[in-house]
């Protein structure tokens, strides 16, 4: 038992990993509302949610939720065999979710434990058959293969009710209050937070106490039969102690509103989900006492007793509740897949993470369409007074800067929690699938398409990171299948050997997406400290500067790996021009808004933002064509091609560094100088184009290495001419300052 025992060990200090991983994930599901309408202090939020998960975990219970529901059937199984299960579902879920957590994608818990369960169950079901030679067909005895459909029937009610629920509310929500809603709140508010505090008040009862110890099957039972008296009860209660909140303390009852709600949805996760994490090594241990109360033989004793309810220790609760605290404060990871939800529906335009896909620009143009049917045909009494409620301009005017300005506003970040709340219960009360991750993200979907948040200018890179997000659900079920299997497998194979390794590769991993996660934060603070310097005209000079060193540095990384045919120099710099490419569209973007809006009586040059974004592409195109002419082993440039490369090379990098240190010094002279020498360097050019030409000719060239040469030097002159238009922009915009 020795090494069973090791197991067990093994798995609680995976369910510390798998807490970490999992709050860091699914801290999105409460989180959003409340920091994307900047409702309070960073601070005062986590503390609310803090509250929200303690409360939660001394509700709780601690049941063995997954194998109550009968993934697998415990009583075909012995010890051994459950315990390989259980320790490659949580190898699998510590590397699933920190994956997803890692690129700053939500996923649910649920989803990923429930699948994993089922691989691992499979695999070592398959193994137990083969080993006893029974058929495949006895594989149905060990398997409870409802749950999985349940769940991907969940996926899919969830996308589409809880998206349609959103919309809806948030459209009938920002009819009645507008985006100048503060004079409205002060009218009916009290009303409007009223059903707010009544739904959430109910979410709570059904939801986040349904799993405490005091909280019997009857009173369950009798609070769903009594859902109307209650719900009424309540919101005429709430009702009368917001509005006199609202009347003798000036109290913002939409910011109530959202951190408790908030709270309820922490304390919600905490008590239900909290078996996601801590639920697999919980029914190990419990798997373990059975044998060992058998000491004839243990390994033969019977896990019929798996599949009832199995009890948790208060102190062991109350310890997996401080972790996920300490999680959620310290979560760099947590804070990126927040990043993800409130970007996707963020009121402002702006930079967007995802690009466009192909799909999505069809579902943009009949949006349009839609649209403007519905303008030729309504009565334009009623389209006028509709673009009036939902016009989005006043928010811009109640802001100093963009700094200040809220995401969204407490509006959508109360109908957001309300609808979230509504519906979750609803799928409690009537025992349907819906995932609270699935329903919390695609209502915040819903209300951002309602509020107008997806205009023209981004609705194709919001709906493709929307897409993205949802495959990432399915992608989610397959993969933590198919990875648990093969671990389930390998274990039943090699034992130990297989426990060692795997467990070294799930250190390896979390250490390999903890460096890659560390690398594009800062990648993308440096973007952020950029847009933050161009907010101010006397740091454009730095941000400009910073934009072409960086430019210069990429530049000599990709001339230096193809002339020594490095492919992986290649690689790292066409990684750098591509992010270059992204950081040059978030300065254009800030730009461009910060004459809008923050700058109005800035004479910016429009020949710097052209400047900027033409670079950007013209860096990342060059990566590109250099880094493929050397993976796909065309031949080098020979002596007197690397030479002629070297000397544009040389010629083009001087005179960004001189147009540079004039741009520091504030050289406007230096500056128009420098302009005027871009026809030397251009002639230049046309010298070492015409020499390959003549190499041609005379068959000394061959026709991938011209190719490559020529684009090079096209490159070369386009960077250039970039340049000298960035350097007329900078003379024009001081020159009209001055």
């Amino acid at each position: 038992m020795e090494l069973y025992l090791f197991i067990v060990v093994v798995l609680f200090a995976l369910a510390i990993s798998d807490l970490i991983v999992g709050v860091s994930n699914d801290a999105v599901n409460f989180l959003n509302s409340a920091i994307g309408a900047k409702v309070a202090s960073f601070k005062v939020i986590m503390i609310v949610a803090s509250i929200g998960i303690l409360l939660g975990v001394t509700f709780s219970s601690g049941m063995m939720e997954v194998a109550r529901k009968g993934i697998f059937h415990p009583r075909f199984f012995d010890v051994k065999e459950l315990l390989f299960i259980f320790l490659a579902v949580m190898m699998t879920d510590i590397m699933l979710l920190d994956l997803f957590s890692t690129f700053g994608m939500p996923t649910s818990t649920t989803v990923s434990i429930v699948f994993e369960l089922l691989g691992a169950a499979v695999a070592i079901s398959m193994a137990k058959i083969i080993d006893l030679g029974q058929s495949m067909s006895e594989l149905v005895n060990y398997i409870n293969t409802a749950k999985a459909l349940a769940i991907i029937s969940g996926i899919l009610l969830s996308v589409v009710i809880a998206f349609t629920a959103g919309a809806i509310l948030q459209a009938i929500a920002r009819f009645i209050f507008t985006f100048d809603y503060e004079r409205r709140i002060k009218r009916y508010g009290s009303l409007f937070a009223g059903v707010a505090f009544a739904i959430i008040t109910y979410f709570i009862l059904i939801k986040g106490a349904k799993g405490s110890s005091w909280m019997t099957d009857d009173m369950i039972a009798n609070i769903i039969d009594s859902t109307l008296p209650i719900l009424g009860g309540t919101f005429l209660v709430w009702t009368v102690i917001l509005q006199l909140l609202n009347w003798l303390l000036k109290v913002n009852v939409l910011k109530l509103v959202v951190l408790v709600g908030t709270a309820a949805l922490a304390m919600a996760f905490a008590a239900n989900d909290l078996v996601n994490f801590i639920g697999v090594p919980l029914a190990g241990f419990h798997a373990y006492r059975l044998a060992l109360a058998n000491p004839v033989d243990p390994l033969s004793t019977s896990m019929e007793a798996m599949a009832g309810q199995v009890g948790t220790a208060t102190w062991m609760l109350l310890i997996a509740g401080a972790v996920m605290v300490v999680t959620l404060w310290i979560s760099k990871k947590a804070r990126s897949v927040i990043l993800t939800s409130v970007n996707l529906g963020r009121q402002q335009e702006g930079v967007e993470r995802f690009e466009a896909l192909g799909v999505t620009r069809p579902l943009v143009r009949l949006g349009i369409v839609l649209s403007e049917f519905c303008n030729k045909y309504l009565p334009d009494s009623l389209v006028d007074s509709f673009n009036r409620r939902f016009d989005a301009s006043v928010v811009a005017k109640k802001y100093k800067s963009k700094k200040d300005r809220p995401e969204f506003d407490i509006i959508r970040a109360s109908t957001i929690l309300i609808s979230a709340s509504a519906l979750i219960s609803l799928g409690t009360s009537l025992k349907l699938p819906l995932s609270t991750t699935y329903v919390t993200f695609m209502v915040a979907m819903g209300a951002s398409l309602a509020d107008r948040a997806w205009g023209r200018e981004s609705a194709v890179y919001r709906i493709s990171g929307v897409l993205t997000v949802i495959s990432g659900w399915f992608l989610t079920a397959f993969v933590a299948f198919t990875v648990s299997f093969i671990f389930a497998w390998l274990i039943h194979l090699f034992h130990l050997w297989a426990i060692i390794v795997l467990c070294l590769l799930a250190v390896y991993f979390v250490y390999s997406t903890h460096r890659i996660h560390k690398k594009r934060e800062a990648e993308e603070k440096a973007v952020d400290a950029g847009l933050e310097h161009l907010s101010y005209e006397d740091k454009l000079t730095q941000e400009c500067s910073r934009f072409f060193t960086t430019v210069n540095d990429i530049f000599s990384k990709i001339v230096e790996g193809v002339l020594a045919e490095d492919s992986r120099a290649l690689k790292n710099a066409r990684h750098d021009a591509h992010a270059l490419k992204k950081s040059s569209r978030a300065v254009i973007s800030t730009l461009i808004s910060d004459i809008q809006r923050e700058l109005p009586t800035l004479e910016l040059s429009p020949r710097i933002v052209a400047a900027i974004g033409g670079t950007g592409r013209h860096i990342s195109d060059m990566a590109d064509a250099c880094y493929l002419h050397i993976v796909n082993q065309h031949k080098p440039f020979f002596e007197e091609q690397a030479k002629d490369i070297q000397q544009a090379f040389r010629a083009i990098k001087a005179y960004l560094e001189n147009g540079m240190a004039l741009m520091e010094a504030d050289d406007n002279a230096g500056i128009s100088k420098e302009i005027d020498k871009i026809d030397h360097i251009k002639e230049k050019l046309d010298s070492l184009n015409r020499s390959q030409i003549k190499r041609l000719k005379k068959g000394d060239a061959k026709t991938r290495q011209s190719m490559l040469f020529f684009s090079m030097l096209v490159h070369f002159e386009d960077i250039a001419e970039e340049y000298v238009e960035l350097l007329k922009g900078y003379n024009e915009t001081f020159e009209a300052d001055s």
